[in-house]
């Protein structure tokens, strides 16, 4: 029989620990709800500042989006005591800051998605949009807002 993990003890087997809280960088909270639906606010990580297709390449957009992903399961955790309540990733919109040529917003965005899928296996299978904007609040070379499925 094969044991089934729940995210939590997931991120202990995986070496990850969740960042501290951000605050908030204006006038909102970090998530909401609205019935069994969780919207994570954006989120952007510590560190990871730059542009793709400038200062940055490709793997360095993956780490910012893998951090930054981080940083969605910790507004997670704060808004439901567990990620252990999570039943589903349901939309994940990456932003990422690059030069006008740059193309692969995709590769950066899987940083995020492989972690998601990581943690929570089936469950953290999304809808998706990434994008490429000129700039990002403090400098931030990706960042990440997410829709989630509670129970």
């Amino acid at each position: 029989m094969v044991a089934v993990t729940g995210p939590e003890q997931r991120l202990g087997e995986l070496g990850l620990t969740l960042p501290p809280l951000r605050r908030p960088a204006g006038n909102y909270r970090g998530w909401t709800t609205a019935g069994d639906v969780l919207h994570l606010a954006g989120q952007g990580a510590d560190g990871h500042t730059g542009r793709l297709g400038a200062d940055l390449g490709v793997a360095e957009g993956y780490a910012a989006a893998r951090a930054c992903a981080l940083n969605l399961l910790a507004q997670a955790r704060d808004a439901l005591g567990s990620l252990d309540r999570v039943a589903q990733v349901l939309v994940l919109r990456g932003y990422v800051a690059c030069t006008d040529d740059f193309t692969d917003q995709p590769g950066v965005v899987d940083g995020a998605s492989d972690l998601l899928a990581e943690v929570f296996g089936a469950r953290g299978e999304h809808a998706r949009t990434a994008i490429g904007v000129r700039a990002l609040p403090r400098g931030f070379a990706v960042e990440l807002d997410a829709m989630l499925r509670v129970r």
